[in-house]
């Protein structure tokens, strides 16, 4: 095989390399940005849209270790919102959402409410929230990329992410995308 040839081949061997890894799904390519130190191996297990009355809320993504989700252990859940909410709306909205659940223990409530009036900000279309459950079960949160804060109560983070991933989610049908049970 002449020096050329070799050349060609090795070439052609590159290309191909390249077009494959373009070519993977971008679960394989998941950037969580520091989140992703909290989640290993993170790889989109499912993601889905969040409408009400027609508007669109937000994109919702879920991570995971090489994609397969367990509430049990570390996970992310980006949204990333498509109009504009206060921080205030996004509290208050999480506790609402966690009392219609059936959790019912307004002291914890209110004391999460608080947690998450501190830590949640305004937010404009194009904006992400992240919340990771890391692997002791505290809840750490992102915005666009930078730590916001965390909420180190176990309980509240089963009790936040059930809101979208836990069996009485108000909308099951995004349940069910996030978790990769529907595509």
């Amino acid at each position: 095989m002449t020096v050329l040839s070799r050349l060609q081949t090795l070439s052609l061997a590159v290309t191909v390399l390249a077009a494959v890894c373009l070519a993977l799904p971008p679960a394989a390519r998941a950037d969580l940005g520091p989140a992703s130190q909290l989640v290993p191996a993170a790889e989109l297990v499912g993601k889905g849209r969040l409408t009400f009355l027609g508007f669109r809320i937000f994109d919702a993504e879920l991570y995971a270790p090489s994609g397969r989700y367990s509430a049990s252990r570390p996970f992310a859940l980006k949204l990333t919102y498509l109009r504009r909410f206060s921080g205030d709306a996004i509290a208050e909205r999480s506790v609402d959402e966690i009392r219609r659940q059936g959790f019912s223990d307004e002291a914890k409530l209110q004391a999460w409410y608080a947690e998450m009036q501190r830590i949640f900000p305004n937010v404009a279309s194009g904006d992400s929230i992240t919340g990771v459950r890391d692997t002791s079960g505290k809840t750490v949160f992102y915005k666009n990329g930078r730590k916001i804060g965390t909420i180190a109560d176990q309980e509240f983070t089963r009790r936040f992410f059930a809101i979208w991933l836990g069996n009485n989610t108000q909308d099951p049908d995004l349940r069910a995308r996030l978790t990769g049970l529907r595509p």
